[in-house]
């Protein structure tokens, strides 16, 4: 007999009510006026507690009137470590969770549907955890090879950033968790973070630094942003009045709450005036039990409107913004989706992102893919073993599981495949080449047919301690190019010992190579490839995996080399007391810097190699009214399923004034089969010729032509068309 269930009707009233709310879309007027109604009942005190932190990573709600504190969490690529009220770890909680690629690798995909789906993946862990703010992603712009969180930012190029970070926003923010777009500006140097003061022009703030903040804004409606440490022409940016109220509220509209970096608050006036929506982390300055009243934004803001000294309206703006974005997400209503946490989904999308965004930057002899018949196999190196997620300062994660480099060789290899392993170098303070380490590694590489170093960077030593960072953390940076622990000398004994050797490097960015990148028949750069990594890395060395990943920034031959060093200043100015950093690059940031001056690098922007070849042809330009519209052809001329990214760049042939050689506008990511041949179609909106006039302050277009180049990376052009403006 079938079982029926009867449910009453007051039930399904309900269910169907509620099934409608969450089906029909509130529109803004609607959420203003819900947003106006709460603040009419609300004293001034609620309205307070609102706008700063109530605890480390909460700030205050109204209970009377149903709305709850405002929860947020760390993780631009996973949600962080739970820590209940204080910035203790908690113990014995399920927060152990998906560790996704950070972020310069996600960028590396070059594939905007990867960014939804890594949002996605995010927000729905978020929401799970009960999170409602989840503060990523880092978009700062990656001016210098040093800077700590290179790693957590995505590229040098405005336009790749602004294309992976809409997509990441929009994948968040649809599973009913706010994303954060951070750190609002000019964020570029880790030293003396929350003290230097950047100098740059208006050219280079509104074409570099801000169009990723902008791209959020506008076309990923990103409903909150996080201000920054540093200065901005000597004002702190997180309440400076230029930056947020006049550039990111008035004139990009933004509708959302701007919250301040942990401690990033300095001043209640200007905090007040200048933009500043939830002040949060000054707590970290109150000593152990924390006074929250004690906030640049708590009882002082109290007397000063009491005292008439400061206008209540600036509070309810504060207010109404934190409304509307928590009416947005449903916090107060807690109609949005319960999320999902360490789902299979979403440990393939981690591999996926891991698998697209690791770039094969050298193959010589196509030593690569391994062949079958290999029989041995010698790795080496202590990153080949050593787990990540829990290291790089806020963008930690307690990740499920994480498959290394040498675990995920030991799954895929052939059955009889004899893999051996040696350490290589040590990861301790001060550490330099071990005599008797890289001994070991040698014999084993000498002894197999093919040895494996996984080496690069890492994110610290102890990563049970908060300060113990080094060459890919917050609160420091690098103090050079150069393979830390002796690295460089192991390389070199490896490759003598065996020259049949694959080097594969972590890290979030650019190494000198110099030693020993002529010897090396092959390397892999594969950053920090998230909780899949190791499966990721075995599956593209032994063929299962055609690589597609490029690099979304360039890697200079030495440090000298780079634009930062040899134009502007990293990190401070050395030659006065002064916390000014000159950004004498100016426009001139990554292959903008290196295609104008003529200076090779080691590998350039947009640098990837398959397991195929790629032929374009076809190319067609033609002007509309409004866009231009650029065909081309691309064929996999190969044996092997694989993709290539098209990278469409512009070149102003004559302007009033100077522009770099070169300007990413587009890109296509196209999937082929071995002999399959696509024709590929982008559109260049009027922007894509425009840049800032800082004598008239304003956007322009000159008339005249334009070079349209369609290349595989900023140097590798393949075709070249001319639009007549």
């Amino acid at each position: 007999m079938m079982k029926i269930s009867i449910i009453s009707t007051s039930k399904v009233a309900g269910l169907l009510l509620l099934l409608h709310t969450a089906a029909v879309a509130q529109t803004d007027e609607e959420i203003y006026q819900k947003a106006d109604a709460l603040l009419k009942k609300m004293t001034l005190q609620e309205k307070v507690n609102m706008i700063h932190g109530s605890s480390s990573f909460t700030s205050g709600g109204v209970p009377r009137l149903g709305i709850p504190e405002w929860v947020m969490s760390d993780g631009p690529h996973g949600v962080r470590v739970e820590h209940g009220r204080t910035y203790k770890d908690s113990i014995g909680v399920n927060d152990a969770g998906t560790y996704l690629p950070t972020g310069v690798c996600l960028a590396a995909t070059w594939n905007p549907k990867l960014g939804y789906a890594f949002g996605s993946v995010l927000g729905s862990e978020a929401a799970y955890r009960g999170k409602d703010v989840i503060l990523g992603p880092g978009i700062n712009i990656i001016r210098s090879p040093l800077n700590g969180r290179n790693f957590e930012y995505q590229s040098e190029d405005p336009y790749l950033i602004s294309q992976m970070a809409v997509g990441y926003i929009k994948g968040v923010q649809d599973q009913g968790v706010a994303a954060c777009i951070k750190h609002y500006a000019a964020n570029n140097i880790e030293t003396n973070r929350n003290n230097i003061n950047v100098e740059l022009s208006e050219r280079a703030l509104r074409e570099i630094y801000l169009p990723g903040f902008k791209a959020a804004v506008q076309q990923g409606n990103v409903y909150t942003l996080m201000g920054s440490y540093n200065k901005v022409r000597g004002e702190w940016a997180t309440h400076n009045n230029y930056l947020i109220n006049q550039i990111l509220k008035k004139e990009w509209k933004f509708k959302g709450a701007v919250i301040s970096d942990w401690g990033a608050v300095h001043n209640t006036q200007q905090a007040l005036w200048n933009g500043t929506d939830v002040e949060m982390g000054t707590d970290l300055s109150l000593g152990e039990k924390p006074d929250y009243r004690k906030y640049f934004m708590g009882d002082t803001v109290l007397a000063l409107v009491k005292n008439g000294k400061a206008p209540e309206y600036l509070i309810d703006d504060k207010v109404r913004r934190i409304l509307y974005v928590m009416l947005k997400t449903h916090v107060i209503d807690k109609q949005r989706s319960k999320g999902a946490y360490n789902t299979k989904a979403h440990q393939q999308t981690a591999r996926q992102i891991a698998e697209e965004g690791i770039v094969l930057l050298k193959n010589q002899g196509k030593i690569l893919p391994l062949s079958s018949s290999i029989k041995s196999i010698a790795v080496i190196g202590l990153n080949a073993n050593r787990p990540q997620a829990f290291g790089g300062g806020s963008s930690q994660v307690k990740a499920l599981y994480e498959i290394t480099a040498l675990e995920g060789l030991k799954k895929l290899a052939a059955k009889g495949t004899k893999i051996t392993y040696a350490q290589g170098y040590n990861i301790k303070r001060g550490a330099e080449a071990d005599e008797n380490l890289i001994k070991q590694a040698a014999n084993a590489a000498a002894k197999a047919d093919v040895a494996v170093i996984v080496g690069g960077s890492t994110h610290g030593y102890d990563y049970s301690k908060w300060s113990d960072n080094a060459y890919d953390a917050e609160d420091t940076d690098k103090p050079d190019m150069h393979m830390p622990f002796g690295q460089e000398e192991l390389i070199k004994a490896v490759l003598k010992a065996n020259p049949k050797t694959v080097v594969v490097l972590l890290g979030g960015g650019p190494i000198e190579m110099a030693q020993w990148i002529s010897s090396a028949p092959a390397v892999l750069q594969a950053w920090y490839p998230g909780m899949e990594g190791g499966n990721a890395i075995a599956g593209i060395l032994y063929g299962k995996v055609n690589p597609s990943g490029r690099l979304p920034m360039t890697f200079p031959k030495h440090l000298v080399d780079a634009p930062d060093h040899k134009l502007g200043q990293f990190p401070a100015d050395k030659d006065s007391n002064s916390n000014n950093v000159y950004y004498f690059d100016d426009l001139y940031v990554g292959y903008r810097y290196y295609d104008t001056y003529k200076i090779e690098p080691q590998f350039a922007f947009g640098h990837g190699l398959s397991y195929t070849q790629f032929t374009y042809g076809d190319l067609k330009v033609q002007k509309g009214v409004n866009n231009t519209t650029v065909t081309f052809t691309i064929a996999n001329t190969g044996k092997t399923a694989g993709a290539e990214t098209a990278q469409l760049y512009v070149h102003q042939q004559k302007s009033l004034l100077p522009r770099p050689e070169k300007e990413l506008k587009a890109f296509e990511k196209v999937f082929l089969k071995p002999g399959e041949k696509k024709q590929i179609k982008l559109m260049l909106s009027a922007d894509a010729f425009q840049y800032f006039n800082d004598v008239t302050n304003s956007w322009i277009t000159e008339p005249g032509q334009f070079d349209v180049m369609i290349g595989s990376s900023s140097k590798d052009i393949k075709l070249k068309g001319v639009v007549n403006l």
